[in-house]
């Protein structure tokens, strides 16, 4: 397969707060906002563009998965980070005492595909997951 440039993504997602969520992607995650109304705002999450819509019957809905001992949201969303930019999330999200819903830790450790992940909620209940590679060439490793 040929090497396709990375585009930004958009993704649009419900929440039951703008005020909440205002406060937690810009304040705590440090994403910059950019247009908005009183039912959305934008978000430039890393160089995407994540969009949150006032819809609070809509907002933190999902079921879980077992993965490795761990109940996984299957409705989420994240990023892949440099290894050290997910540490200093990670201490960040810690020293805002956000809970984790999985707590951070380092998957295959020493085996293909090495990673460092956790999982929290937003204020509405949305899932997040922040992942870091020891290689990122190994990220779609089998």
């Amino acid at each position: 397969m040929s090497e396709k440039k990375i585009q930004p993504f958009h993704l649009a997602f419900p929440v039951s707060d703008l005020e909440q969520t205002l406060h937690f992607y810009r304040d705590i995650l440090g994403c910059e906002t950019g247009r908005s109304s009183d039912k959305w705002i934008d978000f430039n999450f890393w160089g995407h563009q994540v969009v949150a819509h006032l819809s609070p019957e809509e907002a933190g809905k999902s079921s879980t998965n077992e993965v490795d001992g761990h109940e996984v949201p299957a409705k989420h969303f994240g990023l892949i980070l440099e290894w050290d930019e997910w540490e200093e999330l990670a201490e960040r999200l810690e020293s805002e005492n956000v809970d984790f819903v999985i707590e951070p830790y380092v998957r295959f450790k020493g085996k293909p595909g090495e990673q460092a992940t956790m999982f929290f909620l937003d204020p509405s209940g949305n899932a997040l997951e922040f992942k870091a590679f020891r290689n990122k060439e190994q990220i779609f490793a089998k």
